[in-house]
């Protein structure tokens, strides 16, 4: 098989020929049909993530079908269409997750950075880290949900909102445009923050009932002519227009970050305490959440707007991801 491997912190990716790995015990080898390329996989490529031991193959991101099963591996056959995302069913009960430093993690490992991931032809995880995908889901289109999906939909579906209540969604690329469908269609009154008119007609699209245009006027006043927002998820790693849109929760309303922006944002503390407010960050979600996000996104028709590359072209599709020149997700395909 092939994989594209980063064999330094900070090297280019090579194509390797490798043997078709054999599943061991509580393993299954995925046939990977589709790999979406994340910004953080520039963690591995660049090896700002402590403790990567390469060479290492990155992606998070991934669709596929069961194609080996080891022993003790649960429920899973072959044939069966699945996901991979960051994190496996036991996340979240190492000692390091429990101190909040789940880049420590301990148990069981993440994908593309504690072993192999999807940048490959074939890959071998643990069953707890896959998801059951829907059959109707196309495998291209899936792969996104995996990681910008779960982390949209765990984050809103535990925010807190309630049918019918406001819900803004701070930008609209590879997060926020599935931001504003799973708001949508969980039953809030859904609105979409972003730049230029241009986007106006794509919210519409998407579902959102408004749109603010921050350009061209104030977010926050704009969300308080709405009543304020009970909810408002930051997909957009965009400090400035983040620290803008306090100002526009309800009261006992909830800031939700799920970007992740490499500087601080501004929060005054009285306007805080004032309206019960508060400011909370989101990361992702286990296996049983990406299925849970799978299933939903199958059910309601949720789906991810995509740019494809043969994996061939895996240089050019990563650059293409980190330039920030597509407007949504990169996904490489090896089908």
């Amino acid at each position: 098989m092939k994989v594209a491997v980063i064999s330094k912190a900070g090297g280019e990716f090579e194509f390797v020929e490798r043997p078709v790995p054999e599943p061991g015990a509580g393993q299954v080898r995925i046939k990977v049909e589709a790999c979406g390329i994340c910004h953080s996989d520039v963690l591995v490529k660049e090896g700002y993530w402590p403790g990567i031991v390469y060479p290492r193959v990155p992606g998070h991101e991934v669709a596929g079908r069961i194609d080996a099963v080891g022993a003790g591996a649960g429920s899973f056959k072959v044939g069966d269409k699945v996901g991979v995302g960051w994190y496996g069913g036991k996340c979240g009960e190492c000692e390091n997750c429990q101190r909040g430093i789940f880049i420590l993690c301990t148990n069981g490992g993440i994908t593309g950075i504690s072993h192999d991931g999807g940048y490959a032809e074939y890959m071998v995880v643990p069953h707890d880290s896959v998801a059951k995908m829907p059959e109707e889901l196309s495998a291209a289109e899936a792969a996104p949900l995996m990681c910008a999906g779960i982390t949209t939909f765990n984050a809103l579906r535990h925010s807190g909102a309630k049918a019918g209540d406001v819900v803004a969604v701070q930008g609209i690329g590879g997060l926020g445009h599935l931001g504003v469908q799973y708001a949508r269609k969980m039953g809030f009154e859904t609105v979409a923050i972003g730049r230029g008119a241009d986007k106006a007609a794509l919210v519409k699209e998407l579902g959102a009932h408004h749109y603010i245009d921050y350009g061209v006027s104030d977010p926050a006043a704009e969300l308080q002519k709405l009543g304020g927002a009970k909810m408002i998820l930051a997909t957009a790693p965009n400090t400035d227009a983040i620290s803008a849109i306090v100002g526009g929760l309800a009261i006992d309303g909830t800031l939700l970050i799920v970007a992740a922006p490499g500087g601080n944002i501004a929060v005054s503390p009285l306007a805080l305490i004032s309206g019960r407010k508060s400011v909370k960050g989101w990361p992702s979600g286990t296996n049983k959440d990406s299925e849970d996000t799978l299933r939903f996104s199958a059910l309601q028709g949720v789906a991810a707007k995509i740019e494809r590359f043969p994996f061939a072209q895996v240089k050019e599709a990563y650059e293409r991801a980190m330039s920030g020149k597509a407007r949504f997700r990169v996904v490489l395909t090896m089908v």
